[in-house]
């Protein structure tokens, strides 16, 4: 898991202050207000709970970080990982890792080998071969195995033979090889095993520890101040010029307890610092916040809209670079994701409607390399409903094209433009026939199977090619008439058809 994370990380992202000086925030305050909550409540229970302020700030510091794989998760089902809400949820997220990775490296007490500088300076010089290892790995079952030799072999073996912390390994080479193409090729193909070995993790410490009444009743404890958490991140991140909704939505992703704290907690277990009880009571405190935090997740900008507001008030006057209001220019036409198909529909579109048509993607490099071919591509999410009040869609749209790669945000944008009573048209695109009746069952006006239109688009494209090369066949065809034999085309036959 840890290989994958720093195959997401850049340092460019992390330098922003919402992200390393937001997540020093946040971890402070939790740690300091959970670890007091944590003594108030072992103070007023008795000696019998054994609470004293190392045990709480341990406890505190574990229940700090929230859940890399339910955050990932859920951004990637509803396609926010672009996002700003996304990039700001998964910035933290790497951030806490970080802190996580530097307490398992430390806490182990061991002094590295003098030859772990050695292996830090192979692992750097060599970048260039490891990339070629990558490049060489096609795109089948030799780029996961590929992914377990870099994350398990050269990563965690490699760092725990020279006394460093097989965590940090596997970290650090997910770093190293993070900017090659096929870096992301590589991460998909590890998911699957990673959630299978968190699953035996769990199962394990199910196994190792037992249920108690008093371990049930901190597991609820827990659970009752999970709310402190997400208003945690959510004044935090209002105050570095987020909107609103921006801090609601990465506040709400944030809102559980992480697998990271669990395994702190193991650590903390394994060397007698805290007694086997506070595992279990852990583990259930993360199952009861995942099951509490996914529906809201899930339903996040129905819930922000009734209270938007209330929670404007909050922000400040600044705003911050990624959510800077948008300033049209009449545009009647807007296209909401510029992949391949939306670029396509931009240029067609903008060929019979010039100065009509602004396309919007939330992916900022993507939206950087249009602007540089010169198109009108603007950075904003269609799933924001405090957009559709900024571009004051109604009186300016007449016409919106979505056609975002994931077919859960041209739901959720059709949803919200449903909200906002947009009456102008709607189209969207998807992969499959069931999409595209979910969406038409949206009240949209049309919805297109990509791959439908594609392959009426290829065969438009052969029909002109071939045109040009054989009018005479083609005109025939057109009447129905059939040539003389000698303008006939001849295929060539194959051997067993000859014989």
């Amino acid at each position: 898991m840890l290989f994958t994370i720093g195959v997401k990380l850049r340092v460019r992202t992390l330098a922003q202050p919402e992200i390393w000086a937001g997540t020093s925030l946040h971890t402070l305050s939790v740690v300091l207000v959970f670890a007091l909550a944590l003594l108030g409540v072992g103070t007023f229970a008795g000696q019998a709970v054994g609470m004293d302020w190392r045990t709480a700030l341990l406890l505190a510091f574990a229940l700090s970080f929230s859940s890399t794989v339910f955050a990932v998760k859920s951004l990637t089902e509803s396609g926010d990982m672009g996002a700003m809400h996304g990039r700001a949820a998964i910035g933290i997220l790497i951030m806490q890792d970080i802190l996580a990775v530097l307490f398992l490296t430390f806490s182990t007490g061991k002094i590295p080998s003098i030859w772990s500088l050695a292996l830090l300076a192979a692992l750097l010089f060599g970048r260039k071969w490891l990339g070629a290892l990558i490049g060489r790995s096609g795109h089948g079952e030799m780029v996961t195995l590929c992914g377990l030799f870099l994350a398990l072999v050269l990563g965690a073996k490699g760092f725990e033979s020279v006394g460093l912390k097989a965590d940090l390994g596997a970290l650090f080479v997910g770093v190293l090889v993070g900017s090659h193409p096929k870096a992301k090729e590589v991460s998909k193909s590890l998911m699957g095993i990673t959630d299978l070995l968190l699953v035996g993790f769990f199962l394990q410490i199910g196994l190792e520890g037992s249920m108690t009444t008093q371990g049930l009743l901190w597991a609820l404890f827990l659970i009752a101040l999970l709310p402190l958490k997400g208003l945690a991140f959510f004044g935090i991140l209002t105050r570095f010029r987020l909107r609103a909704r921006t801090s609601w939505m990465a506040g709400l992703t944030l809102s559980t307890y992480s697998e990271f704290g669990l395994i702190v907690i193991a650590l903390a277990v394994g060397k007698g610092w805290l007694s086997s009880e506070w595992l279990v009571a852990m583990a259930m405190a993360l199952s009861f916040s995942i099951l509490l935090i996914s529906p809201l997740s899930r339903r996040a900008e129905e819930l922000y809209d009734p209270i938007s507001d209330f929670l404007k008030r909050f922000e400040t006057r600044g705003r911050h670079p990624g959510d800077l209001p948008i300033r049209t220019n009449g545009e009647r036409i807007a296209i909401f994701g510029m992949g391949r198909m939306g670029l396509s529909a931009y240029q067609s579109l903008g060929a019979r409607f010039p100065g009509q048509v602004i396309g919007f993607d939330r992916d900022p490099a993507a939206v950087e390399i249009h602007r540089l071919a010169d198109r009108n591509v603007h950075l904003a999410d269609a799933t924001d409903s405090d957009f559709w009040e900024r571009v004051r869609v109604r009186e300016n749209i007449d016409l919106v094209v979505l056609a975002m790669p994931k077919h859960s945000s041209n739901i959720q944008a059709a949803r919200t433009l449903k909200r906002h009573n947009f009456e102008g048209v709607v189209t969207a695109t998807g992969k499959f026939d069931d999409e595209v009746k979910q969406l038409r069952d949206l009240g949209l006006d049309t919805a297109f199977n990509i791959y439908s239109e594609a392959g009426s688009g290829f065969a438009e494209h052969v029909f002109c090619v071939f045109s040009q090369q054989r009018p005479d066949l083609a005109n025939a065809w057109k009447k129905k008439t059939l040539p003389n034999d000698e303008n006939k085309i001849t295929w060539p036959r194959s051997p067993k058809a000859a014989d």
